[in-house]
């Protein structure tokens, strides 16, 4: 069995990677610098080093491959997140078709479904659609707001401060990438599924922005207040920091255009994982926020 595992340094892949070894497999791994592979982890897999935005380097780097876990790389900061997307999906769709790659799990997201008007998920949504038409078995992982996301807000967080525009209240799946790097392994590694599927991987629970600041200010040790802005001040924000009209849109595109989405997968014994923000809080972010000293301003509500 040889399997293809992309963005092998990420906080998803890197799991899919060590998870497989662990299996007895020894994966190819598609990475831009192998030095960035763990050195216990770079002696074991077959890595190949190019681009996924090469089209060229993914077929070559796929070719007879059984399987593959499939990222798409594109940062959501890019001049055109949602056309790069959309290049990057037909090259990775082309090398799993001529590459006779038979079993593929793609990571996607939750708002996919909507197809049209989620921001730079609609990205993913086209990425599903041109794996789906590979002839090959393709499972699309549904993942609710990424844990790790809050590593991209130490900056606010050490400030006490949690950041959103979206509705405060509003609740949804919130999940640990190493549990979607779980459920991705155990699927590359089965065979017994076959056509097109969709799985949801929603952590434990919903979760709304107050509440999440609510369990940050006990997992941090520090008191941590809820700031809503307005998508007109995202917009100026990320402006004013030299974003592209198009990435600005794909950005603000994700919370407006996913306000009212119910997942198309309902939370049941398949779609729930188990890890907890706070537990995840408190391993992850608090020595992080530690190391800046200060212990942030009392807990409350600045709106």
């Amino acid at each position: 069995m040889t399997v293809v595992v992309t963005t092998p340094t990420g906080h998803v892949g890197s799991r899919v990677v060590r998870l497989l070894l662990q299996a007895g497999v020894r994966p190819r791994v598609l990475v831009r610098d192998p030095a960035r592979l763990a050195p216990d982890v770079r002696e074991r897999v077959d890595a190949r080093r190019g681009d996924l935005t090469d089209a060229g380097f993914v077929r070559a780097a796929m070719a007879g491959a059984t399987a593959a876990f499939l990222v798409d790389p594109t940062p959501h900061t890019a001049e055109d997140p949602v056309g790069t997307s959309r290049r990057t999906g037909a090259g990775l769709a082309a090398a799993v078709r001529e590459g006779g790659v038979r079993r593929v799990v793609f990571l996607s997201s939750i708002g996919a479904e909507l197809r049209h008007g989620a921001g730079h998920i609609d990205g993913l949504a086209a990425v599903e659609e041109q794996l789906d038409a590979t002839g090959a078995d393709v499972l699309h992982l549904r993942c609710g707001y990424f844990f790790t996301n809050l590593l991209l807000s130490l900056d606010d967080l050490a400030a006490g401060r949690l950041t959103t525009a979206d509705d405060p209240d509003r609740t949804m799946p919130w999940t640990d990438p190493r549990d979607i790097g779980d459920i991705a392994a155990a699927r590359l590694l089965r065979d017994t599924w076959h056509g097109r599927a969709v799985q949801g991987v929603h952590g434990p629970e919903d979760l709304s922005w107050r509440r999440v600041a609510q369990i940050l200010t006990v997992a941090l040790g520090r008191g941590i207040r809820l700031r809503t802005v307005s998508d007109d001040d995202v917009r100026r924000t990320l402006a004013a920091a030299g974003l592209a009209p198009d990435a600005v849109d794909a950005l603000v595109g994700m919370t407006t255009g996913t306000r009212t989405l119910v997942p198309e997968q309902p939370r049941d014994a398949v779609t729930t994982t188990p890890t907890a923000l706070a537990g995840w809080a408190h391993a992850h972010l608090r020595p992080l926020l530690a190391a800046r000293g200060g212990t942030g301003p009392v807990p409350g509500t600045d709106r």
